[in-house]
């Protein structure tokens, strides 16, 4: 476990929670949305609750963020290769 005060972390884990729901808005309000943008929030997002997680663990919660940012990671790579794909057009 890390060692953080329990307000710090609910800090962190507030981000977190802050980035994934700005990463959803974002995807539900974006006329064109940019792969890269929305899965690099939702990473840091994951990143931050697996963070505070570590001072309050919760084992639902942390393979949920496990899961989370393995997709989020999935989408930027797939994104990265759709970019550069791109542009050797």
């Amino acid at each position: 476990m890390i060692d953080l005060s329990s307000p710090v972390a609910n800090a962190i884990g507030l981000c977190g929670t802050a980035c994934v729901l700005a990463a959803y808005a974002y995807i539900n309000m974006a006329t064109k949305p940019n792969p890269i943008l929305f899965n690099g929030v939702n990473l840091a997002g994951a990143l931050l609750l697996l963070v505070s997680l570590m001072v309050h663990f919760n084992l639902a919660s942390f393979l949920l963020e496990i899961a989370w940012g393995s997709i989020a990671i999935w989408g930027l790579v797939r994104g990265w290769r759709q970019r550069r794909a791109r542009s050797a057009q």
